[in-house]
């Protein structure tokens, strides 16, 4: 998972989790309480998604075949995508079935009541390490990005799915706080199920997210600017007059394809064309390694202006 496959934040995220998800399960049995039930359960669908990730980039990583000539690339965004899923189903509509559940048999935390908020403040501690990897991991990458940006621009899904989801646990956490702080003291089980409640909207809003930015990565994205702005003037060069149109896709995070149509002088030979595009790939492979797969056309310009026209 090279190139900001970030495989050190998922493993610290899933060490993370597991533990945190066996405490929060403990706390439950012996509380009661609706919202360590919601954050325990939402702690073994983030473990289980990170599981998903790890396998999805080992995947990734097959040797292209005759069946997929251009690899398994790809295979990083459906598991990313199957990650979203989880997270809405498992995460989400759990806890607000169990909030709905809740609040029409409230109950107060009886026993163990030092037990939950001793937990929360713990797992709030371990979500944060496992946060601050992922900020680490992620930091060279941004750049000069907002978090926002990065999250919608990144090609590898890895990262950003570690951070919603690590951002998401330490504010789920805080809400489990204060919906069990208040249940202990006012002696109300339904602040412990409107905690719970708030639990699953915000995994939902996440899930739904995270849905809708790798659905545009299993769609297929271009290049990003910079990188097209690098195999534009690349492109260019001996041989080659100019560039008439430019095409490129993400096969996965790693791997890009690129397609052109370049101007070739109409007195070229055929063997100066072949030459010229093969100084054109050699030129563009310099300036963005990650384009794996090249196809360029040579064209005339006056040509290329005729068939416009007539298109």
């Amino acid at each position: 998972m090279a190139h900001g496959g970030g495989t050190k934040a998922i493993v610290a995220a899933l060490v993370a989790n597991l533990g945190i998800a066996v405490t929060k399960f403990i706390a439950y049995l012996l509380t009661a309480s609706s919202s360590m039930l919601a954050e325990s359960v939402h702690s073994l669908a983030d473990s289980g998604n990170q599981a998903l990730l790890l396998v999805g980039g080992r995947r990734a990583r097959r040797a292209a075949d005759a069946r997929h000539p251009f690899g398994y690339g790809r295979e990083r965004y459906v598991y990313a995508f199957i990650v979203s899923i989880v997270l809405f189903t498992l995460g989400g509509v759990f806890a607000l079935y169990e909030a709905w559940h809740k609040w029409e048999d409230p109950h107060p935390i009886d026993s163990w009541q030092w037990v939950p908020i001793a937990v929360l403040l713990a797992a709030i501690v371990m979500e944060s390490f496992s946060f601050r990897t992922a900020i680490h991991e992620a930091n060279p990458l941004r750049g000069s990005q907002t978090w926002t940006q990065f999250i919608r621009r990144a090609k590898a899904p890895e990262l950003p799915v570690v951070l919603l989801e690590d951002f998401g646990a330490l504010v789920g956490l805080v809400l489990a706080l204060g919906g069990v702080s208040m249940t202990l003291v006012t002696d109300d089980g339904r602040w412990d199920a409107a905690g719970t409640a708030c639990i699953g909207v915000l995994l939902v809003i996440i899930a739904v997210v995270l849905a809708l930015e790798t659905k545009s990565l299993l769609l297929g994205e271009s290049a990003t600017e910079q990188d097209v702005d690098a195999i534009e003037a690349a492109l260019v060069g001996e041989g080659v007059r100019s560039l008439i149109h430019l095409r490129t896709l993400h096969l996965g995070p790693e791997e890009l394809l690129v397609a052109a149509k370049i101007e070739i002088a109409p007195t070229a030979t055929a063997a100066e064309i072949a030459a010229a595009i093969d100084a054109a790939e050699q030129r563009v492979r310099a300036a963005v390694p990650i384009a794996t797969a090249i196809y360029l056309e040579p064209d005339l310009r006056r040509r290329a202006a005729e068939s416009e026209v007539a298109g």
